[in-house]
């Protein structure tokens, strides 16, 4: 039997912007969200939501936000999400676009997505912090992992930057098939592991990427320096300002403290170093 997609159509809140309340579902097992001029629409498959519509009530109750939903009609959604997604330049490092965009000229890293609505385009504001710190830490020859990895962007470019492995977990069956898709577009190697953090057995990371989100973050912080070598870096976003310090005060229980930190769009990441 197929399963059915459900379609919540949300008014964005006076004080967030889209992409802001966009980003607190991101997280959840959905299987996108299209951002409008001053709404959302998120796509749940009907196996998710009984998980899915407690937190929808609870976020919304905050708000005072009625919603819509719909069943989808069977058609190509996803062919018609795509045509919408638009080419992103972060810097001089990299561009990101997808298989029927032109290529970027005048970036490091001309980089394919085909996103298949698997979180991570470079679109948002967390995607693009982390491209940006990454910069800023020596990736060549190391060994990275990335968690929570959606569309293996980050994953894609640490290979890029000559990392000596690369290997990325992602928990979302879709994610995992978009990725090792976005790996062959790239031409580049990386091991993709279906999964959660339980499943890395290793503890010899020189470089953790971690763009989840807060409630994440305070709980597997200790797992995610339990895999970092001393003297490692992790960088970790997709919480707000507010976060950072319930974030910082955490991480400091494990001998992580923080080196760097940028914040825009309301959205921050942090580069933690892992004392030795």
């Amino acid at each position: 039997m197929t399963l059915k997609t459900w379609i919540y159509q949300i008014e964005t809140p006076e004080t967030l912007e889209t992409e802001e309340f966009a980003g607190l579902f991101s997280w959840m097992e959905i299987e996108g969200i299209e951002e409008q001029e001053n709404s959302i629409k998120i796509y749940v498959s009907e196996e998710y939501i009984a998980d899915f519509e407690p937190y929808l009530l609870e976020t919304l109750s905050s708000y005072s936000l009625p919603f819509t939903k719909e069943i989808l009609e069977q058609k190509n959604w996803n062919e018609d999400w795509e045509k919408n997604f638009k080419p992103v330049q972060i810097g001089q490092l990299a561009g990101i676009r997808a298989s029927f965009h032109p290529a970027f000229e005048n970036v490091k890293y001309d980089i394919i997505i085909n996103p298949k609505m698997s979180f991570g385009t470079g679109h948002h504001a967390t995607t693009r912090q982390v491209i940006e710190v990454m910069e800023k830490v020596d990736i060549q020859g190391k060994k990275v992992l990335d968690c929570g990895s959606g569309t293996g962007i980050l994953s894609i470019i640490a290979a890029k930057m000559d990392a000596a492995e690369v290997v990325a977990v992602d928990n979302d069956p879709w994610c995992y098939e978009n990725h090792i898709e976005n790996n062959e577009l790239n031409q580049v190697q990386t091991e993709v592991i279906l999964g959660g953090i339980e499943d890395i057995q290793r503890e010899d990371f020189d470089i953790i990427l971690a763009n989840i989100q807060r409630n994440y973050l305070l709980e597997f912080l200790s797992e995610l320096s339990k895999r970092l070598k001393s003297g490692g870096n992790i960088i970790i976003s997709g919480f707000f300002p507010s976060d950072e310090n319930d974030i910082l005060e955490e991480a400091a229980q494990h001998q992580l403290i923080a080196s760097y930190s940028v914040n825009s769009d309301n959205w921050s990441c942090i580069l933690l170093h892992k004392k030795s």
